[in-house]
């Protein structure tokens, strides 16, 4: 590591250390989650259960607004730390060591704050990662990651520039099958991108791309996004962000390799299977950040059963130690599991009353602890809307037709809502203030929307995975949520969507049904019911 003298200050305490050999941190013994965030407590967690942890440091939310100085000479240390315990040095030529900055409050905001990866690729360390890798097309991928993700994170520029970048190279072809030398071109046309637009060049230099995104992951704790989750669910605006830098594990390095995101039970009907999106030769912001497509683990375990047996050991492991449902990311490179989170999951309240009774018939929690997740939980609160009507009523033309599905997306959350399309944030609004029901329509699924995903019945998107932030958030706010609805085109300009080839103005009402996953034109007749069996076990339960 090429560093300057770290300046001393006695009042500085060491970063918290995990997986280093020097760290002698014990669950027992832990900062709480206050200090060093959930996200860190847990991967602390995680490593004392002897589950495959990559090695980091962790800047506390004490550090929330320290100066610069003092900052740096915290993640020295740590920095110092991790090239020991990984044998890489940071912005070395020939085995470069490069760093994830990910944040973590000390209560869990679903992609409210910011992550950046692939820190300390440059283009005198990237011939180092390609001669220690063997691997150009990772490589460039990392290389280009890291521009696009530095520009909107850290210099705020768009993340449609980029997109249109990936569009003038891949031409409409998935990212995955671009090969190294359009990997390559597009990394440069990244680069020409970041200097037009923020009027200054991507750095070059590893400890500024930390420094700064250092600086840009505690700065997100004031995001909108993150200020209105909080004002959402009544936390408080003091509590501040951890920062964890975290040695690079790598999905995007093709054959066994790749990144995913899962809950240990169905999140919306609490059945006892894994949950699990997952895409091969991917990192994991291509799952959560609601801009890529990902599908079950179905590939996964086919094609990996050994990485497949090793995760489904993982997880029941965690919810052994963590007495609950688990929401995890991991990756997967070269054939190797990594576990880079896990954290009580989000859910629906029928899914919340059926784990809480299958964790307690299983021994996991006693009664008291199910008696309390289960409190206030009745046939009122556990009812799910189904569809009975045979006929759809408020078709654009006013007419009623035989009720029969436009379009079908993945189902994030279930239940049936209607409303009418609302492109953005401002309609939604307008509808909201007029008292007119309506559904968010949108190209991703991402975060940024929280505001009208608040005020929508549900959302339906073109893109996204299951398991991606904005589907968590929409499924824990009791939102009906449809991804990765691929008959669905959004025309901005003309305020219009085409579902299945139709075209549909804004405000034409939709009923979106998170239970089999289809789209119909108009509103629909619904029963609610309760799922079987349950009311039956919480009077057992409560007995």
């Amino acid at each position: 590591m090429n560093t300057p003298t770290a300046p001393q200050s006695p009042a500085l305490p060491p970063p918290t250390l995990i997986g280093c050999p020097d760290s002698t941190l014990r669950a027992s013994a832990l900062p709480g989650p206050d200090t060093i965030g959930f996200k860190a407590y847990n991967l602390v967690r995680m490593a004392a259960l002897g589950l495959p942890v990559p090695q980091a440091f962790v800047l506390g939310t004490h550090w929330q607004n320290a100066p610069a100085s003092q900052l740096r000479q915290s993640w020295y240390s740590g920095l110092a730390a991790l090239e020991s315990a990984t044998g890489l040095r940071f912005g070395d030529n020939r085995r470069p060591l490069l760093l994830s900055v990910r944040s973590g409050a000390p209560v869990s905001m679903p992609g409210m704050m910011e992550t950046l990866l692939n820190i300390g690729l440059t283009e005198k360390t990237l011939p180092g990662l390609l001669r220690s890798t063997g691997n150009p097309r990772l490589v460039w991928d990392a290389y280009r990651r890291l521009i696009a993700g530095y520009g909107e994170v850290v210099l705020g520029l768009d993340s449609a520039l980029f997109e249109a970048d990936l569009q003038q190279v891949g031409k409409g072809r998935d990212e995955r099958e671009l090969d190294f030398s359009e990997l390559r071109s597009l990394a440069r046309l990244h680069l020409c991108t970041v200097q037009r637009e923020a009027g200054k060049s991507f750095p070059q230099e590893p400890l500024e791309q930390l420094e700064q995104a250092i600086g840009a992951v505690f700065a997100s704790w004031h995001a909108p996004k993150a200020q209105e989750y909080r004002r959402l669910h009544g936390l408080s605006e003091h509590m501040g962000t951890a920062v964890t830098v975290q040695r690079m594990v790598f999905g995007n390095a093709g054959g066994i390799s790749g990144a995913g995101v899962g809950f240990s039970r169905h999140p919306s009907t609490g059945e006892a299977v894994p949950w699990v999106d997952f895409l091969f030769n991917a990192q994991g912001e291509d799952v959560v950040s609601g801009r890529r497509s990902a599908r079950g683990h179905d590939e996964l375990s086919r094609l990996a059963p050994a990485v497949w047996k090793e995760l489904r050991h993982a997880i029941a492991k965690l919810e052994k130690a963590f007495g609950d449902m688990q929401d995890f990311e991991f990756t997967v490179e070269n054939g190797q599991l990594w576990l880079l989170q896990t954290r009580d999951g989000k859910r629906t309240v029928q899914a919340q009353a059926r784990i809480a009774l299958d964790l307690w018939q299983e021994g996991l929690i006693d009664t008291a602890e199910a008696r309390r997740r289960t409190a206030g939980l009745d046939a009122d609160t556990l009812a799910v809307p189904r569809i009975v009507a045979q006929r759809s009523e408020g078709k654009a033309d006013g007419q009623s037709s035989a009720l029969a599905p436009v379009a079908t997306g993945l189902s994030a959350a279930h239940g049936v809502a209607s409303g009418a399309i609302a492109l953005d944030e401002e309609q939604a609004r307008r509808c909201h203030a007029t008292h007119t029901p309506l559904l968010l329509v949108r190209h991703d699924a991402e975060t940024s929307d929280i505001a009208a995903l608040d005020i929508a019945q549900g959302l339906l998107t073109a893109r996204g995975a299951r398991t991606s932030h904005a589907a968590v958030v929409a499924r824990h706010l009791g939102k009906v949520c449809l991804v990765d609805c691929q008959d669905l085109q959004i025309d901005l300009a003309r305020r219009v969507i085409h579902l299945g080839g139709q075209p549909l103005p804004e405000g034409t009402v939709l009923t979106l049904d998170g239970n089999t996953g289809h789209i119909y034109v108009g509103t629909v007749k619904t029963v609610r019911e309760v799922p079987a069996g349950i009311l039956e076990r919480l009077a057992q339960l409560r007995e």
